[in-house]
């Protein structure tokens, strides 16, 4: 009792020896209040917010915005996309929710134009590079001196929404191709969409048929986990109804007395939220409100540490030298700094001896054109002096003839004028002789 416990303390204080006895030593305290970190670790939590990040792949018109809505029960606003893109585009967008007095940053991520091409062969590859960005970007925070991961705006994507179309007999080769690319980045819950599109019995066999394929091709999904004694018998019922047959709609009907979100068709009505008409119930227990903080740690303890273990030894770093002692991440860092040093003077020893070799081939063609030029200037000096030569010729053969010329010309003039002088001289002498 409490009185007994102050007449106790009273005689250790009194009697310091009572606590030890036989060199053994007995501890005798009432609350000290660390029982109170939980509720410490709760109010923290809920000041500084929650965020989740959602991935939804699907081919264009499998509902993957409206199923958005109908989990959040929030209309949220977007710009309209084009499904005209010669790619995968990836869009993303965050929105700020609360509930009661938790906060949540939600950030969901589309892929436009999925599926849409002719060629999907590289349809995974947008999204797969996505998914590393985010990882690399949480890295590059890490390594900072000066870390904010207390602020960091966490992109990494913790759950993938994989809608399958409801065909009702197999999956597709795009399907299983991108979820394989996929599962080791990211916890895949793939999900029927627009269930409502096949009966009941092809349902089933649709279920079973597509965790065949998956097992067989070595797909791992998403697995809710049951170690946690408290949702371990829920999770382990709702791991046998995967994938969940899914339905979407904002729109509410009048049902009895009460509005429902639902889809009406002429032959009846489809409700979003019973759970004899779809799983749309089974999908928000399982992703919000029981394990929607193991899928972020999932993200981040299986995910992205495998990413990060992977980049790391791409950089050189390791737990263990070759003789299983701890390596120092000095010692680590200068030896990876100075084989990147060798690396860098061997390919500038290289570099450089290319572009020594360049120089003197460069040389050579400068030469030879050089050399071709001279000869060239030389044939055409030679092609000119002899041209030059036969003009000279030619014009002393012209001026020579001109010459000539001119002498008969003058010689044919002075004849001509001594012939007329002649006949003058001839008329006058007859004149005379006529007159006498």
């Amino acid at each position: 009792s409490a009185s007994d416990d102050l007449c106790l303390d009273d005689k250790i204080l009194d009697n310091p020896d009572l606590l030890f006895k036989n060199n053994s030593f007995k501890y005798f305290f009432r609350h000290v209040g660390f029982d109170s970190m939980p509720d410490q670790l709760v109010n923290k939590s809920v000041n500084h917010g929650f965020c989740f990040n959602i991935l939804c792949v699907g081919e264009t018109g499998l509902g993957k915005s409206t199923l958005m809505d109908t989990l959040f029960n929030t209309k949220f606003e977007g710009e309209s996309t084009q499904h005209n893109q010669p790619g995968v585009q990836l869009k993303s967008n965050t929105y700020e929710l609360q509930e009661s007095n938790v906060r949540l940053k939600l950030n969901v991520v589309n892929t436009v134009g999925f599926g849409d091409q002719i060629n999907k062969e590289d349809s995974y590859k947008s999204i797969v590079e996505f998914i590393d960005a985010q990882f690399e970007a949480y890295l590059q925070e890490e390594l900072k001196i000066k870390r904010t991961l207390h602020s960091y705006h966490d992109t990494r994507i913790h759950a993938c929404l994989y809608f399958i179309a409801p065909t009702g007999h197999s999956l597709k080769s795009l399907d299983l191709v991108t979820m394989k690319k996929l599962d080791s980045k990211v916890n895949i819950i793939p999900i029927i969409a627009k269930s409502d599109a096949i009966s009941k019995s092809e349902l089933a066999k649709f279920k079973i048929k597509i965790t065949s394929e998956l097992v067989s091709n070595g797909v791992q999904i998403y697995q809710f986990p049951t170690d946690d004694e408290t949702v371990a018998e829920i999770n382990s019922t709702m791991n046998g109804h995967l994938p969940f047959a899914v339905v979407g709609s904002t729109e509410e009907v009048k049902i009895g007395n009460k509005m429902v979100r639902a889809r009406q068709y002429p032959w009846g009505t489809v409700q979003v939220e019973n759970e004899n008409h779809c799983d749309f119930v089974k999908l928000r227990e399982m992703l919000i409100r029981v394990n929607m903080e193991d899928l972020r740690e999932q993200t981040h303890t299986r995910h992205y540490e495998l990413y990060r273990r992977c980049k790391l030894e791409e950089m050189g770093f390791k737990d263990t030298d070759p003789d299983s002692k701890p390596f120092s991440l000095q010692e680590t860092y200068e030896a990876k700094r100075n084989e990147f040093m060798g690396e860098l003077q061997k390919k500038e020893e290289e570099m450089r001896q290319m572009f020594v070799q360049r120089v003197k081939e460069k040389e050579g063609e400068l030469k030879e054109a050089e050399k071709e030029l001279h000869e060239k200037f030389d044939r055409l000096k030679k092609l000119h002096q002899d041209e030059k030569k036969k003009l000279e010729d030619k014009k002393k053969a012209l001026d020579d003839e001109l010459n000539s010329f001119k002498q008969k010309k003058t010689a044919a003039e002075l004849l001509q004028a001594q012939t007329q002088q002649a006949g003058s001289s001839s008329t006058l002498k007859k004149d005379k002789e006529r007159k006498k």
